[in-house]
């Protein structure tokens, strides 16, 4: 199976139109890496590509970039030796590192290690930019306790509170993170994978329905039990989007 399959049109786009950023992409495996720097490329990105460890490093570390896409196990240096001392010169550029390696612990590792996103391989296009966007945007709000609003549903992160036209909304800490990950990606599908490991930090079981039940809670909620529409919708075989009544 190809690193990248590109996903049929869905009636919610994953990833809207952006003002251009600078990609930078570490892959070895020069069909993966063909692939990575076209397919970003289409999307609008300006992609430079390194093809081993160490041109990637001494990319990372003198050029300016908006993300770097990251292959785990590169020759000369491996992305988590990249990743480590990236961040210990204090380089806070977002990092998505891709991976064979599927496991639980080698994700988790990767996180702390300074990850921002783990996307195993393979994965498909979609995902990938819907997770590049989200990083992009996470790492130019520089107001972390900026207010969000969708409609007329409004979070402020500082105390910690929902409003839904005015009518406060209890929600629990879960709830709340799963609200604000929506509202921060308003009008675009978030995948349920996506989900999980941004709002649980962990690695999505295809099994349980732990979301479903709190989506299902959720829009109960902001509905103010029926009240008003309630703004989420599911993407059939995708995942979720938040939207503001037309």
């Amino acid at each position: 199976m190809d690193a990248i399959a590109t996903n049929a049109d869905k009636p919610y786009a994953v990833r809207s139109a952006a003002s251009v950023h600078r990609i930078l992409v570490v892959e070895d495996e020069a069909k993966v890496a063909h692939e990575l720097v076209s397919a970003l490329g289409e999307h609008g990105f300006t992609v430079e590509l390194a093809r081993a460890g160490g041109e990637g490093l001494q990319r990372l570390l003198h050029g300016q970039y908006d993300c770097v896409v990251l292959d785990r196990l590169l020759p000369e240096i491996d992305g988590m030796s990249i990743l480590a001392t990236a961040r210990n010169v204090g380089i806070k550029t977002p990092v998505l590192v891709l991976s064979a390696l599927g496991a639980a612990d080698e994700r988790v590792r990767g996180l702390r290690n300074g990850a921002d996103d783990y996307l195993t391989k393979p994965f498909s296009f979609d995902e990938l930019t819907a997770r590049i966007d989200v990083l992009l945007r996470r790492h130019s709000d520089t107001d972390t306790g900026a207010s969000l609003r969708v409609g007329d549903l409004h979070l402020d992160r500082d105390n910690g509170t929902v409003t839904r036209a005015g009518v406060p909304v209890s929600l629990k800490p879960r709830e709340m993170r799963l609200l604000e990950y929506l509202m921060r990606n308003a009008n675009q599908v978030v995948t349920r994978a996506l989900l999980f490991e941004s709002v649980w930090k962990y690695q999505h079981d295809v099994q349980t329905n732990v979301i479903d039940v709190h989506i299902a809670r959720l829009r109960k909620k902001i509905s103010l039990d029926g009240a008003c529409s309630a703004m989420i919708d599911t993407v059939r075989g995708t995942g979720y989007v938040l939207h503001a009544d037309d």
